[in-house]
């Protein structure tokens, strides 16, 4: 912010040290300090609330793009209960009442146990 050298850094304390006087010059770096400290606060306030409100801006246009997106998506995907009611659905009832179900070659297979078959083995078992 401040650009000083290290010579007109020495310079003004020579000065201070010549108008101000050895005996008052604590009192009056003291002094000094503590308004340094306070406005170096207050930019840092100041820095933070700026910091924040580029934050809130920039969520908000992420959200904004997220929006736009979400809606692209949902214009080219839409929901099955969107799409209509005469859409049929993908798994198919099971039948009330315990009645068989239409095909009779998958009612077979449901209710004949599963067997596997385990291949003959040639030679001495290891």
């Amino acid at each position: 912010m401040f650009d000083v050298a290290p010579t007109e850094f020495l310079l003004v304390i020579i000065v201070a040290l010549v108008v101000i006087g050895p005996k008052d010059l604590p009192k009056a770096m003291r002094f000094v300090g503590k308004w340094v400290g306070k406005a170096r606060g207050m930019a840092r306030h100041f820095r933070s609330g700026l910091d924040t409100m580029m934050r809130e801006a920039e969520l908000e246009e992420l959200e904004k793009q997220w929006r736009a997106q979400n809606d692209a998506i949902m214009k080219e995907f839409p929901r099955v209960d969107e799409a209509g009611a005469g859409t049929p659905p993908l798994i198919a009832a099971s039948p009330a009442d315990g009645a068989p179900p239409e095909n009779p070659d998958h009612a077979a297979a449901a209710t004949r146990p599963e067997t596997h078959e385990v291949p003959p083995r040639d030679g001495p078992l290891p």
